[in-house]
This record gives structure tokens, sequence and C-alpha cells, in this order.
């Protein structure tokens, strides 16, 4: 952003000086959208989390307009609104923001709108410092209080029932690569044919800020690996099974097949509604619809669960899990039930005694 000097003016006996005007260091782009894609690109925001930044912004295109955001199947598909970004300056816009966000804190949980919330700013401020706009509308939304992460790691048994599900070779080999790498989820999804190196049994992938990292997969997921790439050698490594819309960007889309990549939102979906069951083994399979599934980051918790409970040295759950922090860790490190089951057992008098 630069500032325009402007020379004072005289009324009177007195001098006002007057506010100095804000000159664009490029010219505005010429919609919300074009906004979203040259803060993505300018702001150097890491491949493996654009897609949910731009998730996250084009749920905010839908309330800078002043509707409410499609959530569920109506999201799928839906055109978001086209308007100059310049639009996000309108006075009226802040309190019809605030409660659009109140309405969406009602359906989502707190995580979900605190990130959006926070890729919002993050965006705003970016394009402030373009010039492009001079306000901030979210500026009186305030941050839900998150509950206490009460994630539980998968026991073995479950994780093991999860490998004899009757599902396609993608979702095979998508859920034995999160397992077994500790990987996040959309650095798996955001992993490219070419970013690949099998012989070595890992990948490679960008983290915040650019810098290149590693993850590392075993056998279970070498095995699949071939069949699912099936001869292609650069593009998504997962894929839609269809191909993809019109406006899809080019790095999401295979130059071999046409078809798009596995979004991160559908990933999910599919995981979740195939662990229904498994989520809870009491229930009758005439009421899977009511019921709710695991979620993909329990394969991460899991992972690094029972690398903890075997042994693995701190500094080695920070560097396969990527977390910059021991603190970040502390919560995958808690006992799962099958490693506090067998503390118990080994250290039972009686089993002691029949030894």
């Amino acid at each position: 952003m630069a500032v325009e000097r402007v020379t004072a003016l005289e009324v009177g006996s007195a001098i006002r000086l007057p506010r100095a005007r804000v000159v664009p260091l490029s010219a505005p782009p010429s919609s919300y959208t074009a906004a979203v894609e040259r803060y993505l690109t300018g702001a150097g925001i890491a491949k493996s989390s654009a897609r949910i930044y731009r998730i996250s912004l084009t749920t905010w295109g839908w309330m800078f307009v002043g509707e409410p955001a499609p959530t569920g199947p109506a999201r799928r598909g839906a055109k978001p609104p086209l308007f100059p970004v310049a639009a996000i300056d309108d006075p009226v816009l802040t309190e019809v923001l605030a409660e659009l966000a109140a309405a969406r804190a009602d359906e989502m949980d707190a995580d979900t709108v605190n990130r959006e919330l926070s890729i919002a700013r993050k965006a705003i401020g970016w394009w402030q410092r373009q010039g492009w706009i001079a306000c901030d509308p979210t500026i009186g939304i305030e941050r839900r209080p998150a509950p206490p992460d009460r994630t539980k790691a998968l026991a073995e048994n479950q994780i093991a029932a999860l490998w004899r599900l009757d599902v396609s070779l993608r979702e095979k080999t998508c859920w034995k690569m999160l397992y077994e790498s500790a990987a996040r989820a959309e650095e798996v999804l955001c992993l490219n044919v070419e970013d690949l190196h099998p012989g070595d049994k890992r990948g490679r992938t960008l983290a915040k800020g650019g810098a290149t990292e590693w993850i590392h997969w075993q056998s279970g997921t070498a095995q699949l690996l071939p069949r699912l790439i099936a001869g292609r050698t650069r593009g998504p490594l997962f894929l839609t099974g269809r191909k993809a819309p019109a406006g899809t960007p080019t790095l999401d889309v295979c130059p071999e097949t046409g078809r798009a990549r596995l979004s991160y939102r559908r990933a999910e979906e599919i995981f979740e509604e195939n662990t229904r069951l498994l989520a809870n083994p009491l229930a009758s399979p005439d009421n899977v619809e009511d019921l709710d599934g695991w979620t993909l980051h329990r394969l991460r918790h899991s992972a690094l669960t029972h690398d903890a409970e075997d042994g693995t040295s701190t500094p080695m759950l920070l560097a396969r899990s990527r977390h910059a922090s021991v603190r970040s860790l502390e919560r995958y490190a808690r006992p799962g039930v099958d490693a506090v089951a067998r503390h118990v057992a080994e250290r039972d008098p009686a089993a002691r005694r029949r030894r």
C-alpha cells in the first residue's frame, strides 16, 4: 500500500491537513473470486492449505453479499455470487455479517467457524495492504469458544475392521496412506503423482511458507498405489469419478484423464458414511442414516497415539506429525483403551503369580 502526499490547505487562520489517500499497489481485480485467487498466490499460501482457504473464502463470499452460505448437500455445485471486492467496504455490511455469522455459528462447530473467520481476516488484511479495500467488516465478530479436543484414537480392532470394509481402491489407498503416514488429510489429498517416490515409500508436500516436507508410508499403501496410479505420470493422485467441471483450477485437473482432484469435503463425507456402523456397533443397519461415523482426522490421531503407545520417542513423533511444539502433540500421546487395558493386565498380581 502506498500513501499519496497531499498539500496542506489553509482555512482562515487554521491549517487543515486532509487525510492521506491510499493508492493501490496494483489495479484491483475484477471480482471477489479473482481477489481470492490473487491473495492465495500473492500471500504465498501453501498448496496443501490453498484448498481449505478457497473453500472458507467462498463461504464468506456468500455472506459478503448478505446471503447465508449454503450448507450440506446444497453446497455442492452451488455457484458463488459475483461481485467486486470493493463491495466489502459497504458500511452496512458489518451489521449484516454479524447476524449471518451468528446464524452460521449455530449450525457449524466452533472450530470450523473460528477457522473460517481467521482465514477471512487474513485475506482482508492482505487486500487492505494492496489498497483494494479500506475496511474490515468482520471487526465486531467474536471467535466462538471451542470445546476441548475430546477426539480419541481408534482401537486396534477398529482399525482392523476398517480395512475389511468393501470400498473402492481409491478409498482403501487414501485411508491406508492417512493412517500409515499420520499425515493431515489435506496434505494427502493435495499430492500429485509426480510428488511420489514409490521406491522410498514417501511423497513430497509443501508446508506453510512453501517449505518442502515429506510424508512416509508403509507396505500397505505401497502395494495399493500402482493400481491406483494405473500408469499416470502426473496430475492429482486422488481423483473424482467424473470429468472436472468447467472453471476447475488447472492444478486440480488430471491432464491425462480430465478428472478432478478429490476434495477434502467429499473425502470426509465418504469416510463418515462408510464408518457409521463401525462407530456404532450396537446400532441397527436400518438406522444408519441417523448415525454419525468417524472423521478422517481420527486416522492421523490413531496413528500417532499408537506410535506413542509403542514407545516412539518424542522427537520422532514431532518429526512424523510435523508439529512445531511438544504441546501440540500432547493430545495424541494419551494412551488408548487397548494400551490402558494391557498396562493394567501386565501389573495384575494374579497374572504375575501365574508366570
